[in-house]
């Protein structure tokens, strides 16, 4: 039986998943990418209980299989940008699509339905979110980065990031800083 749950791909979400599972005495297969592969048939009661236990840690268990599916394109997407170590070399679109079995044009399709906002506009939401991150660890100067992040060129990475933010990312970087001098002098 396959569970699902609405969670941030990170380690402390799956520990607590797996935790929860564990008091209810539920054997699981697999915890991955908001699901939850549980070897047996789970009673209403026992579903009941972890959905309370869960929501005590802010974590949502999803009946609705086209928010189920949201979830699992959102958490595909934050895992490649924000938890691996390098993107994929493939089209974005056929990663996606492999890594969840479906046609991209329907999960396009479904996600903007549900979303109000394409799975591109998404993504550059989140690529533009690692980009402030790699800025504030100040590891990585923005050729590197945008070299990193798959952009063409540092010119892109910078309109793209002035679009969404209203700011250049030196300038981002500058206020930053700024700000961190500010709390020191406290």
């Amino acid at each position: 039986m396959i569970i699902y749950v609405k969670y941030m791909v990170s380690l402390r979400c799956k520990m607590v998943v797996k935790q929860e599972l564990e008091k209810l005495g539920l054997h699981y297969v697999n915890v991955d990418l908001g699901t939850i592969e549980i070897l047996e048939d789970i009673t209403d009661f026992q579903r009941e209980q972890l959905r309370k236990n869960l929501k005590a840690f802010g974590l949502v268990l999803l009946d609705d299989t086209r928010k189920v599916l949201i979830e699992k394109i959102k958490a595909v997407i934050i895992e490649m940008i924000h938890y691996d170590d390098e993107l994929p070399k493939m089209n974005y679109s056929d990663y996606i699509s492999e890594k969840l079995g479906y046609d991209y044009t329907y999960l396009a399709n479904t996600f903007s339905e549900v979303k109000g906002i394409t799975i591109q506009q998404f993504m550059i939401i989140n690529k533009i979110e690692r980009v402030k991150e790699l800025l504030l660890y100040d590891e990585l100067n923005l050729t590197e980065i945008s070299y990193k992040l798959h952009y063409s060129s540092v010119s892109h990475l910078s309109n793209q990031f002035k679009k969404v933010t209203g700011l250049t990312p030196s300038y981002y970087k500058k206020l930053k800083v700024k700000r961190f001098e500010n709390l020191e002098d406290l």
